[in-house]
C-alpha cells in the first residue's frame, strides 16, 4: 500500500504546488482505505494559510509538527484574530482538527508521511471529517480537517449575534463621532 501511495504522489506532483499535491495525495490515501474523499473548504484553507504564516518563523525540530506530543502544541494567543481574518468564529471550528507539520523544503514524500504515518493518521482515517483546508509557508504546512456538523463546518460567521455585535460597534462609533463633533 505504501508503494502505491508513493507512486501516486509522484504522479500528482507534476506541475502542482505543495498544497494541491498534498490534497490529492491525502484523498488517494483515504480512497485506499475505502474512506470518502475530502472536499476543499475555502474557510479552512484561509485559516490554514494564516496559521502557516504564524508558524513560518519557528524552526523545525523533533518536537514540532507531527512529532509534537499531544497537548504541547504551540498556543496562539491571536487565534481569535486569525479566525476573524477568515470570517470565522470558534463555534463553527470547534470540532475541526488542526495539524501543522514542519518539513524542510516541503519535500513531497516527507510531507505526506508526516500526515499518514504519524499521530495525524488517526484524524485522516476518521470518517467524521469531510472537508480539508491546506496552507503552507516556508517549511511549514498546515492541514485542517472539517466536519459536516455546525461545530466543525467552518461556515462563515453570519450569525445574528455577530451581526448585532457589529451593528453595536458601528452605533458606538457613530455616537462617539457625534459627541466629538458636538464638543468642538
Amino acid at each position: 500500500m505504501v508503494q502505491y501511495l508513493h507512486l501516486e504522489f509522484h504522479i500528482c506532483r507534476l506541475g502542482a504546488d505543495e498544497e494541491d499535491n498534498l490534497f490529492r495525495s491525502i484523498n488517494s490515501y483515504r480512497t485506499s482505505l475505502n474512506l470518502t474523499t475530502l472536499r476543499e473548504n475555502d474557510k479552512a484553507k484561509c485559516l490554514a494559510d494564516e496559521m502557516a504564516d504564524q508558524f513560518k518563523n519557528q524552526p523545525c525540530t523533533n518536537t514540532t509538527g507531527a512529532n509534537t506530543v499531544p497537548g504541547t502544541e504551540p498556543q496562539f494567543s491571536d487565534y481569535p484574530n486569525l479566525l476573524s481574518k477568515c470570517k470565522l468564529n470558534v463555534t463553527t471550528t470547534r470540532d475541526a482538527v488542526i495539524m501543522p507539520a514542519c518539513v524542510p523544503n516541503l519535500v513531497p514524500d516527507l510531507v505526506l508521511s508526516n500526515y499518514t504515518m504519524s499521530q495525524y493518521s488517526n484524524s485522516l482515517n476518521d470518517t467524521k471529517f469531510t472537508g480539508v483546508g491546506i496552507g503552507s509557508d516556508d517549511n511549514w504546512i498546515v492541514v485542517i480537517l472539517t466536519t459536516n456538523n455546525l461545530e466543525g463546518s467552518f461556515t462563515p460567521d453570519n450569525s445574528s449575534a455577530n451581526i448585532l455585535f457589529q451593528l453595536g460597534l458601528i452605533s458606538h462609533a457613530v455616537f462617539l463621532l457625534m459627541a466629538f463633533l458636538l464638543l468642538q
